[in-house]
């Protein structure tokens, strides 16, 4: 079996049209006509966003690693404030980590008993 085969394109790929297909739902679909209070309607072309990340430039971004949990930490801080705007995990679930890994070491360093009363 030879060692140098290779896969090699060969010329450019022919464009294929792209067509849907017609669904029979839609062919038998019938006009519903709602009252205004029930209908949605589209909206204009401005879009409006209320993403506050996006309207505040005062935020900053920060990874740090907890001991104790032993897990990374995701922060969006406010600067103005140094107020934690959202974090990831969130603190209960540090906690819960920081438990279950105080628990896994407390068992590693378990005092092992050598049984010293054998029988041969």
């Amino acid at each position: 079996m030879s060692t140098d085969f290779s896969i090699r394109p060969v010329g450019s790929p022919a464009p294929s049209p792209v067509v849907q297909p017609v669904s029979q739902a839609v062919n038998n679909a019938v006009a519903t006509e709602l009252p205004a209070s029930q209908s949605v309607s589209a909206s204009d072309a401005t879009v409006t966003r209320n993403d506050a990340q996006i309207v505040s430039f005062d935020i900053s971004h920060e990874a740090y690693y907890d001991r104790a949990a032993s897990s990374m930490v995701y922060q969006v801080v406010d600067q103005k404030t140094d107020e934690v705007v959202d974090q990831y995990p969130d603190e209960a679930v540090l906690r819960r980590r920081a438990y279950f890994h105080t628990l896994e070491m407390s068992k590693d360093d378990a005092p092992r008993v050598i049984p010293t009363d054998r029988v041969a």
